[in-house]
């Protein structure tokens, strides 16, 4: 669920930022009640001889910020001026206001800026596209649609053309005057929507529905496909049902699946998924803790890795099945190295960091993150019908459907980023609304994961919630929370090395391209506070105060799940 999608007494099932195998099979697969399950949930079904390439970005990561979560692999690590030596010479160059609906709770923006041939492209939350001169923060032009998504959408671009999508259709403008080159509608539906930015990859453009909009999220019939089109016309080339059409034998109460965030490629064109969760959830009073979709309710909850040719699975985990608590395995699979090991790591608001084999699927380590209170196998007793074993309404739940790792994480060499929101949820019954903390007494907290063991190195605390995941520059680790901060941590220590002020609350991460640091303040709530995208650059001026440094934590007690 995301904050953008709670509106006017509507629990939508996702937030901020700013979603077929036979039950009996399946009671006996999970009945041992071990959260691990490698064996249970991996399928591989080789269908290309690339399984094991991988996408590397050559070492300090890429040399700009040209896609929405850094390079094709989802890294969110790039090369740079900026580092620890140089981070508190920062200072702000220019600033761009956001037209997005910033009278709507949970702001105007969400996504993050992508930047090619000097040019930053961006998307608030009324689907509005914005190019802007990276080096002055003149206005080039503005799309305009007018279309409230849930977010966090955003654009991508190559070769000459800027690919985003309305809160229903997919589209490609001409990156230097903002034409209308094509569009398509995705949805079946009024249950459907579209809130991601697109991946792009060897001349294919890779979109997903998902099971709803600003008006209704997980209200039944509503599928999550992902399309991959032909980036010159918008032609089907294949696509692909997240969760099957007939929606576990039960079309008019149940609905999942859909992307957030963009799917990853490896050097061979393979990409990765991360699946968003089933619906309804809890439950409804007919149909209690989901028993409306018998089974691990596929490929929700999953990595799943496609052939970029065809469409076909190649392999996937389900990391969740049968989620009952909108813990989405949401963020975008990043594809890189442990070691000399190919990989990929998952992440979701149900509070784990994943890493499996990038060849097989395998799940080599499992790291849970930040606060949990005991009901992270609430999922495998529901699977099996084990009712009474399941908490009582009223019950508090860490981490609550805007909990866990809401965005996207963010890798060096050797160590994986997470920003965690510990934010609970108090569920009163079945049926949504739950009831939820005032959103500006949430907390949180960076976390710092070895790639090869899953042990935490480092984490620090905030005093409010990071929405805005974390990107990787040198020795400094980023990140933005809700008041409208942005943080630079030492990737070594996890102290603070840089802090500044956005002119509004932040949803969104931010995007580093040479000596540049774009950051949004798109939240605004407070009198006087507006949303704009912000540009702070390296310079001669007087440097930017030093913030008071707090120590990191040490790490929480507890080890990770052995390979």
């Amino acid at each position: 669920m995301r904050l953008n999608q709670i509106r006017s007494g509507h629990f939508t099932g996702r937030s901020l930022l700013a979603v077929a195998v036979g039950a009996t099979l399946v009671v006996a697969l999970y009945s041992g009640g071990e959260r691990t399950q490698p064996a249970a949930s991996t399928s591989t079904a080789r269908t290309s001889g690339n399984t094991a390439a991988v996408q590397t970005t050559g070492h300090g990561g890429a040399r700009t910020w040209s896609a929405p979560n850094g390079d094709k692999a989802s890294t969110r690590r790039v090369r740079s001026p900026i580092d620890s030596a140089s981070v508190t010479k920062l200072r702000q160059v220019w600033s761009v206001p956001l037209r997005g609906p910033a009278d709507r709770w949970a702001g105007s923006y969400a996504a993050t800026p992508v930047v090619a041939g000097g040019v930053v492209y961006t998307q608030d939350l009324g689907s509005n596209v914005y190019a802007i001169d990276l080096r002055t923060g003149r206005l080039l032009w503005t799309k305009v649609y007018d279309s409230p998504s849930a977010g966090p959408n955003g654009v991508n671009v190559t070769e000459g053309k800027v690919y985003g999508a309305t809160a229903s259709t997919v589209f490609a403008l001409d990156a230097r005057t903002g034409a209308e080159v094509w569009s398509k509608k995705l949805i079946r539906n009024d249950k459907e929507g579209i809130d991601m930015a697109p991946g792009i990859n060897n001349g294919t453009v890779y979109i997903s529905t998902v099971p709803g909009n600003l008006n209704r999220f997980y209200a039944g019939d509503g599928v999550g496909v992902l399309w991959a089109l032909d980036a010159a016309t918008g032609r089907t080339k294949w696509k692909f049902d997240t969760v099957p059409t007939d929606l576990w034998g039960n079309p008019a109460v149940n609905s999942g699946g859909g992307l957030w965030y963009p799917p990853s490629f490896d050097s061979a064109g393979d990409l990765y998924l991360a699946v968003s969760n089933p619906g309804p959830f809890v439950g409804t009073p007919e149909y209690p803790w989901g028993s409306s979709r018998p089974g691990p309710n596929l490929y929700t909850n999953s990595i799943v890795k496609l052939n970029a040719k065809n469409g076909r699975v190649i392999w996937y985990n389900q990391a969740l099945p049968h989620d009952i608590y909108d813990w989405d395995l949401q963020n975008s699979p990043i594809v890189t190295r442990a070691g000399r090991r190919p990989v990929v790591l998952g992440s979701g608001k149900m509070g784990y960091v994943y890493e499996y084999d990038q060849a097989t699927g395998k799940l080599l380590w499992k790291t849970p993150v930040g606060r949990h209170n005991g009901h992270d196998d609430d999922n495998l007793l529901a699977l099996r019908g084990e009712y009474s074993k399941l908490p009582k309404a009223p019950f508090t739940l860490y981490p609550g459907a805007l909990g866990g790792i809401p965005a996207p994480m963010a890798v060096d060499d050797t160590t994986v980023y997470a920003a965690v929101n510990n934010f609970s949820v108090t569920w009163t019954s079945q049926t949504p609304p739950p009831q939820f903390p005032p959103f500006n007494e949430g907390k949180g907290e960076l976390v710092a994961i070895d790639l090869v063991t899953g042990a935490i190195k480092w984490k620090h605390d905030f005093d409010q919630s990071p929405y805005g995941g974390t990107t990787v520059t040198n020795d400094l680790v980023f990140t933005t929370t809700l008041d409208g901060t942005v943080h630079a941590l030492d990737t070594g220590t996890g102290q603070v090395a840089w802090q500044a002020k956005l002119p509004a609350g932040s949803n969104s991460p931010v995007a580093v391209s040479g000596d540049t640091l774009l950051a949004a303040g798109g939240w605004p709530q407070k009198a006087g506070e507006k949303a704009e995208i912000v540009a702070y650059r390296l310079g001669r001026g007087a440097p930017t105060p030093a913030p008071t440094v707090t120590p990191a934590a040490p790490p929480a007690p507890g080890a990770p799940s052995p390979r």
